[in-house]
C-alpha cells in the first residue's frame, strides 16, 4: 500500500462580530424585518448586541422641470426617503454565520437592502510573534 498524505482538515472560521445593515423605503416593513432577524438568531443561539434605527430618514430630492421647453418657473419636487435600521451579532462560527445568512437573504421583503460586515478572529502570524529572540 502507498502511503497517502491524509487531507488537511479545514477548520471553521470565527467571527467576533456580524454588523447587518438593512435599508429600505417603508420603516413598517424594515421594523418587521429586523424582529423576524431578531427572532431567526435567538432560534439559533446567536447573541444579539444591537438592535437600533436611525432617528431620521435620508432624504434624496430632485428638482424637474413640468415642461422641457419652455415655463422655466414650473418646476416639480421629488423626494426618495430611505429608512435604515442595524443588527450587530456577537461571536459566531462560520458554518452558524453561513447557514443564519442564508435563511434571512432567502426571507429579504421587497424594497430593502441588505450589506452584511463580519470581522473575523484570524491567527496572529508567525513573522510578527517574537520567538525569544531579541531584535
Amino acid at each position: 500500500m502507498e502511503n497517502l498524505p491524509s487531507p488537511a482538515i479545514e477548520l471553521d472560521k470565527l467571527f467576533k462580530r456580524v454588523e447587518l445593515e438593512m435599508r429600505g423605503i417603508d420603516p413598517a416593513v424594515l421594523l418587521s424585518y429586523s424582529w423576524f432577524c431578531v427572532a431567526a438568531a435567538s432560534h439559533l443561539g446567536i447573541e444579539v448586541t444591537k438592535n437600533w434605527a436611525l432617528r431620521k430618514a435620508e432624504k434624496e430630492r430632485h428638482t424637474l422641470l413640468r415642461c422641457v421647453h419652455i415655463y422655466k418657473k414650473h418646476k416639480v419636487q421629488y423626494e426618495i426617503r430611505t429608512y435604515f435600521r442595524f443588527i450587530h451579532l456577537q461571536r459566531l462560527t462560520g458554518s452558524t454565520c453561513d447557514t443564519y445568512l442564508e435563511y434571512i437573504e432567502r426571507n429579504l421583503p421587497e424594497g430593502c437592502a441588505l450589506k452584511v460586515t463580519k470581522v473575523e478572529c484570524v491567527k496572529m502570524p508567525d513573522y510578527i510573534t517574537t520567538s525569544g529572540k531579541d531584535i
